[in-house]
């Protein structure tokens, strides 16, 4: 699991789309109040554990400002 805190652009030498998987999202606040944007993804039917939480992403507040930056400045 990792908290981001700050974005930082980089540049990938090769792009790959990956496979599609579930994934669900939590808002919460930490032990001083500030909100947290969590989002989990889950593996494939095919893992040894299906559901099973696979990777386990949170977003502080300032994190969140930067995404909704880069969402509207590239898409």
């Amino acid at each position: 699991m990792a908290l981001i805190k700050f974005l930082d652009k980089g540049i990938k030498e090769r792009d790959s789309v990956h496979s599609t998987t579930e994934s669900k999202y939590f808002i919460f606040s930490d032990k001083n109040g500030n909100k947290i944007l969590q989002i989990d993804t889950y593996g494939s039917n095919k893992r040894k554990i299906p559901g099973k939480t696979s990777q386990s992403i949170q977003f502080s507040k300032e994190a969140i400002e930067q995404l909704k930056d880069i969402i509207q400045k590239e898409f």
